[in-house]
């Protein structure tokens, strides 16, 4: 079996290596385990010096790191003005929040360059190269330029938006052109496959582009969530709610994850439905992420002042709405509450999968499971067609689906989460690595 050579922004931090946690370590993890792996990108550190830094290998017994630093200039144009401030907008159909500067593209092509240009050194003849994500679109045609002539397949894990929101990006057609060096591009949706699809016949591009969801490791999760749910810090959690019952909400700090609208879909069910005051608890849970980054920053004050005003106008000296947190929580804590929580909600306004929800599923209780509420443009939303679907902008109906899923009976809770379930265990991580690495194998180089 040929070597894997995997290709990301970041790679695990030293404990993700053998307790994975992330999306893609989850999801390479089994894959990397079981076959001589190299796996290399940025060490996460800022150098000024990083250009003349020889590049630095950790050997392992299945997979190698391979790391290299970045300079401060690099980091700012390449990761936080270009990745993250316009590509990621763009691709989460947010053209309002881009801000576009050519330098900044320039060096996001120059970093994909250097991507490449370091790892050559460390190929062989007969890799097969997965790269990873949408900081590193153009990586791959580079790397034929330098005379790679193996399989090199690429899989973005956000969405792709269609070519009416694409065409915004100045230089779109040359970002396009640069993907046609891979074998097989892989996403998320069927959605996004067609979406990707249109944005390369717009540009008169050919390119082999699949659907290929992620998933999560469905039986050690549950295990997770059912040894964690007696610990004593989910138990200290569960006791902080005096008996209430209680929604939660898992987030990283991000305009795409609907935070603000989820907030107001509670605010509208106290008002329309006040049996719930003083007997629902929602517990928010939503670490800070780019807080250098002025929308981030303006994000949080608007939570924050959201959180605020409806604890003030609807809490008691004896009951605070909403529990809201920016610190994350460990893994397994989350597990636990998970298994607790009378609801899920999960409502991104756009997601390329979202594993919260699926991670929702395996934790539950099959005997008394809880109620998954799911954006339906998250891109879970057409694995799990039996959680109560929402649009993430309609506070109303947010305010809906709630009442009902608090109000569902244990037999149709237990039939819905019996459904998705089987969902989630039939589309794990491991067998989304091998599908995907299934088809690139298959690929003509």
């Amino acid at each position: 079996m040929e070597r894997l050579i995997v290709v990301s922004n970041r790679t695990p931090a030293q404990g993700e290596r053998t307790q994975p946690a992330g999306g893609l370590t989850v999801g390479l993890h089994e894959v990397v385990q079981t076959r001589e792996s190299l796996w290399f990108g940025w060490s996460g550190n800022q150098a000024e010096d990083a250009d003349a830094k020889p590049v630095q290998v950790e050997s392992g017994e299945t997979v190698s790191y391979a790391t290299f630093d970045l300079t401060p200039e690099q980091y700012e144009r390449f990761y936080l003005n270009f990745s993250n401030g316009v590509l990621w907008p763009l691709c989460h159909y947010r053209t309002d929040l881009i801000r576009y500067w050519r330098a900044d593209a320039e060096a996001y092509y120059a970093v994909n360059e250097c991507f490449a240009d370091r790892l050559l050194p460390y190929l062989r003849s007969d890799d097969t190269i997965w790269i990873h994500d949408y900081h590193l679109f153009p990586m791959g045609k580079r790397l034929r330029s330098l005379g790679v002539k193996g399989r090199i397949g690429f899989f973005l894990h956000i969405p792709f938006p269609p070519w009416s929101v694409a065409r915004v990006l100045p230089g779109v057609d040359r970002l396009l052109e640069s993907m046609t060096a891979y074998d097989r591009i892989g996403v998320q949706t069927h959605e996004d496959a067609e979406n990707l699809r249109g944005c390369f016949a717009a540009c008169g591009l050919e390119a082999v582009v699949e659907a290929c969801p992620i998933g999560i490791e469905p039986e050690s999760f549950r295990q997770t969530a059912i040894s964690s749910a007696a610990s004593d810090e989910v138990r200290k959690t569960l006791r902080s709610f005096d008996g209430h019952r209680f929604i939660i909400g898992v987030d990283r700090l991000d305009y795409s994850k609907g935070i603000p609208e989820r907030l107001r879909g509670f605010a509208r069910l106290l008002e329309r439905y006040p049996q719930y005051c003083e007997q629902v608890t929602f517990l928010q849970v939503t670490p800070v992420s780019r807080a250098g980054v002025e929308s981030y920053r303006a994000l949080k004050q608007q939570i924050d002042e959201l959180v605020g005003s409806i604890n003030g106008a609807h809490g008691t000296a004896a009951w605070t709405p909403v529990r809201y947190t920016t610190h994350g929580l460990a893994r397994e804590d989350l597990a636990g509450l998970y298994r607790h929580a009378d609801i899920g909600l999960v409502t991104p306004r756009r997601d390329g999968m979202n594993l919260v929800a699926k991670e929702f599923i395996a934790a539950q209780d099959e005997n008394d499971p809880g109620v998954l509420i799911l954006s339906r443009l998250a891109g879970a939303a057409p694995d799990l067609v039996k959680a109560l679907q929402v649009n993430p902008l309609d506070a109303d109906g947010i305010a809906d689906a709630l009442h009902t899923g608090l109000s569902m009976d244990r037999k149709a809770r237990h039939e819905a989460w019996s459904v998705m379930y089987g969902e989630v265990t039939r589309n794990t991580a491991g067998s989304w690595a091998k599908q995907f690495l299934d088809s690139l194998e298959m690929a003509t180089t």
